[in-house]
């Protein structure tokens, strides 16, 4: 075991970092070896657990180590262009919405999801400890040959339904489904209450999958832009008035990509829209366990009248544990049920028993208090680096994991992410994100992994390339003048 120098000025963490590169480079740490858990480590050096999560996410993103889980941290076997990449198949061409969201969760060895909508995996080593999984399989009677309704099971809907009262939203079992995620939540919407034809308001930006989605249901999109308040209130009445929507998609808090929320003033307007207009309004809430505050949802204004709400555990408590649910009101509750009968019958059972097991044993706000603190460090640090770098950062938004980074003008945003892939750093750029496909000097930026300096070091040299090259156009431009 290697010892650390604190009177050093490198920093513990970056010192763990370098000797265990050393380790690995001599082969005192060979191929497939497992490292030391978090834990472990953290108590042999007498650090924090936190020093050592960031030294291995360090070396997680450099490819030198892999996460595998509950399994722990291993010495990758080889560079990432030794793998397999034969037997894998592309689902898109590289930027688009569904490839994009292929590499987020193929996580090739030595790629940094610098945009990635998701957590680190060292972040979320201990939201489901083992043992909730053993007690989960011995909630069940009848073991792994139980069956769970196809509403999910009663006691965890009221678990949910009890989180969801304590953020001021009226729900109780019986207004509860469960689901694969919010993907599948929203896939569920689009079944039960879209027909081809009919036009969906949507914010721009905004959540490049459920686009894809909606063009799959053969409905017209109907985008409305968002503003760090909130949507545009009389863009929306406009949009309602010419096209007459039979559905708005709506994130109201930590807006996916921009991180911004929506204050109760503009969400009481949706609301008053909505009843003017006739419109259902489906209201995201993925990424607001993320949230460090108590922000205002639009189920909780509406009481669920004309609101179907929807979120996830998976970003944030693990994703392998494929599990979101739905809250609304019982016709429209009933309606997302016959979907999900036809389309998977049932959630997993073990899913909704571990669930389970971690909301009744209290982890579950505990797990949450130490995510947000640990994303608000990385939000300060990230912007520090990006703004450096020549990133700018008009409205930075009320935490959680994202922040929304305009490069400078006349910068070829396409050309800067397709060479930073290249050079193993996974940038997505704005126009992603517009539902239109309009051109955006924006990129979206996960703060836990934007955070490493490779990151910043990268746009740094690319924003600064860019300039050299202005700079030299509009000389010889005064030559020719």
């Amino acid at each position: 075991m290697f010892s650390l120098d604190r009177d050093s000025p490198t920093p513990l963490a970056e010192q763990i970092e370098q000797r265990l590169q050393a380790l690995i480079a001599t082969q005192q740490l060979p191929p497939g070896a497992r490292l030391n858990s978090i834990r472990q480590l953290a108590q042999r050096l007498g650090v924090s657990p936190n020093t050592v999560v960031v030294a291995y996410d360090r070396l997680v993103a450099t490819g030198l180590v892999d996460s595998r889980g509950t399994a722990g941290f291993f010495v990758n076997d080889g560079p990432a262009d030794a793998l397999p990449d034969a037997a894998r198949v592309e689902a898109g061409e590289e930027q688009e919405p569904i490839w994009l969201a292929q590499q987020a969760n193929d996580q090739k060895a030595g790629v940094l999801l610098a945009s990635s909508g998701a957590l680190p995996a060292t972040w979320l080593e201990d939201a489901i400890p083992a043992a909730a999984v053993q007690r989960g399989l011995a909630r069940a009677n009848a073991g792994m040959a139980s069956r769970c309704p196809p509403q999910g099971l009663p006691e965890l809907r009221e678990r949910l339904a009890t989180m969801l009262r304590s953020q001021g939203v009226p729900a109780d079992a019986h207004r509860v489904l469960t689901t694969y995620g919010g993907t599948h939540a929203i896939d569920l919407i689009c079944r039960a209450f879209l027909r081809p034809g009919d036009a969906v308001a949507v914010e721009t930006p905004g959540y490049f999958l459920l686009f894809d989605r909606l063009r799959q249901a053969g409905v017209t999109l109907v985008p409305v832009p968002r503003r760090p308040d909130g949507i545009d209130l009389d863009a929306l009445d406009a949009a309602c008035t010419r096209h007459r929507p039979r559905l708005l998609f709506l994130q109201s808090v930590l807006h996916n990509p921009t991180g911004w929320g929506s204050t109760a003033a503009n969400l009481h307007r949706v609301l008053m829209l909505a009843q003017r207009h006739d419109l259902l309004v489906a209201e995201d809430d993925v990424q607001g366990h993320f949230h460090p505050g108590s922000p205002t949802r639009l189920a909780q204004l509406s009481g669920l009248e004309r609101v179907i709400y929807y979120s996830s555990v998976c970003k944030a408590m693990s994703p392998a544990l494929r599990l979101g649910y739905v809250a609304a009101e019982p016709a429209h509750i009933r309606a997302l049920m016959r979907e999900k009968i036809v389309s998977v019958l049932t959630t997993a059972t073990l899913s909704e028993l571990v669930l389970l097991e971690v909301l009744a044993a209290g982890r579950w706000r505990k797990h949450l208090d130490r995510l947000q603190q640990r994303l608000a460090q990385a939000r300060v640090l990230a912007a520090q680096q990006l703004r450096q770098a020549g990133v700018a950062l008009e409205h930075p938004g009320e935490g959680g994991l994202f922040l929304w980074g305009a490069l400078p003008a006349g910068v070829d945003v396409d050309a800067v992410v397709r060479e930073a892939f290249r050079r193993g750093i996974l940038l997505v750029r704005g126009a992603t994100f517009s539902a239109d496909g309009a051109a955006d000097r924006h990129v979206r930026f996960n703060v836990a992994f934007s955070q490493q300096p490779r990151v910043a070091d990268f746009l740094r040299e690319q924003l600064g390339a860019a300039a050299s090259a202005q700079r030299a156009v509009e000389k010889a431009r005064s030559r020719v003048s």
